[in-house]
C-alpha cells in the first residue's frame, strides 16, 4: 500500500513539473506567490485499517483555507471534507444468507500548516490538526436491511508540496495519516488537489 501511495504522489509530481518552469502568478503580489484564500478538490487512495481488517478505496472531496507568507514561510489554516469508497462485506457473517457491511464514511478536518516556498512556484508544507470520521454499518438478513454508524475523534498529520499552476490556479500532491484516537481505526491517504485562489 505505501507503494502504491508513493507511486500515486510521484505520478502527480511528474504531472505537475512543467509548472515549475513557469513564472509565478502574475495576479500574485511579489513575495506572496501563496497568499489568500484557496478552494481545492481532492482525490486519491484511502486505505483504512483496523485490528480486524484493512480496506482500500478511492477518497475523494474539498478544501477551503486561508494561507499567510512571510518571505519563503507560508503558514495556513484548512477546513476539508471528504468521503470514501473503502468498504468490506461478508456474507455468511452469522447465520446462513446473511450480509454484513462496513463502509468508511464522510471525514472532517480542521487543522493548521506550515511550508518555505521554493523558487517562487513550489511550497513544501506540513500539517496537522483535529479530525472526525464516521463508519457505517449495514446488516441485511431476510430481505430486512439494518443501518448503523458511529463517529470517531482523532487527529492527523501530513506532508505535500503544493504548486502555482498558472495565474489563481494550484495543484497540490499530500501525504497524510490519521489516528482515530478513541478507535483502534487509522487510514493512510495519498491525494491530489486542483483548486484556484482568490
Amino acid at each position: 500500500m505505501r507503494f502504491l501511495i508513493a507511486s500515486a504522489l510521484l505520478a502527480s509530481a511528474a504531472i505537475a513539473t512543467p509548472a515549475l518552469a513557469q513564472d509565478a502568478p502574475a495576479s500574485a503580489p511579489e513575495g506572496k506567490e501563496f497568499q489568500g484564500f484557496k478552494i481545492l478538490a481532492v482525490t486519491g487512495i484511502d486505505h483504512v485499517t483496523s485490528s480486524v481488517d484493512n480496506v482500500t478505496g478511492l477518497s475523494y472531496g474539498g478544501v477551503v483555507g486561508y494561507d499567510y507568507q512571510s518571505g519563503k514561510a507560508v503558514f495556513g489554516v484548512e477546513g476539508e471534507i471528504d468521503g470514501s469508497t473503502a468498504k468490506d462485506c461478508v456474507n455468511n457473517a452469522f447465520t446462513a444468507g446473511d450480509r454484513a457491511c462496513i463502509k468508511a464514511g464522510r471525514d472532517l478536518y480542521a487543522g493548521v500548516r506550515a511550508g518555505v516556498v521554493v523558487g517562487n512556484k513550489a511550497l513544501l508544507y506540513v500539517k496537522g490538526g483535529y479530525a472526525n470520521g464516521r463508519i457505517n454499518a449495514t446488516y441485511t438478513v431476510g430481505g430486512t436491511t439494518t443501518k448503523d454508524g458511529s463517529n470517531s475523534d482523532g487527529w492527523r498529520v501530513g506532508t505535500g508540496v503544493e504548486l502555482n499552476v498558472a495565474p489563481n490556479m494550484l495543484v497540490r500532491a499530500e501525504y497524510r495519516y490519521t489516528n482515530y484516537s478513541d478507535t483502534d481505526l487509522a487510514r493512510h491517504q495519498g491525494l491530489v488537489g486542483f483548486g484556484v485562489k482568490f
